[in-house]
């Protein structure tokens, strides 16, 4: 008996709208989808996963004190050099950047994670440049 290996030749686009959506359940489906989590023949070792159109990220909701409870942290490598942010702050100034911390921190590190990170589009507003992939639209449930 031969063993089965899945094919990964289909790449589907979808679209998913962040707006009214907790963070953390808007990160959950969308790891999952570009994971592939969603296939009947979902394979740990493949990239099988979809490409991943997010609109209005800067409607995305913090439930719970989350808003200015939650830091952001960077190094720049000199002393001194922690920079910090808070949640408001960070979807004030870039809020594309929160979703994909977020979904970064759900995928699996090394490089077939940052191969899937590749896949995820955000875009703050309500438009976006992939409409020639004619992605689905994809329905995420409000908490």
């Amino acid at each position: 008996m031969k063993t089965y290996i899945p094919k990964n030749d289909e790449q589907n686009w979808v679209v998913v709208d962040a707006a009214g959506v907790p963070l953390g359940r808007l990160a959950t489906v969308i790891a999952s989808r570009i994971r592939g989590k969603h296939r009947p023949d979902f394979t740990p070792n493949m990239i099988q996963g979809d490409f991943v159109v997010v609109i209005n990220a800067a409607s995305v909701v913090l439930k719970g004190g989350k808003l200015d409870g939650k830091v952001y942290t960077r190094y720049s490598g000199y002393q001194g050099g922690l920079k910090t942010e808070t949640a408001r702050e960070a979807l004030a100034k870039h809020p594309e950047r929160v979703i994909e911390h977020a979904v970064y921190g759900m995928l699996p590190k090394g490089r077939q994670g940052r191969a899937m990170h590749s896949r995820l589009k955000v875009y703050a507003g309500e438009t976006h440049p992939h409409s020639a992939q004619k992605p689905e639209k994809l329905e995420v449930q409000h908490g």
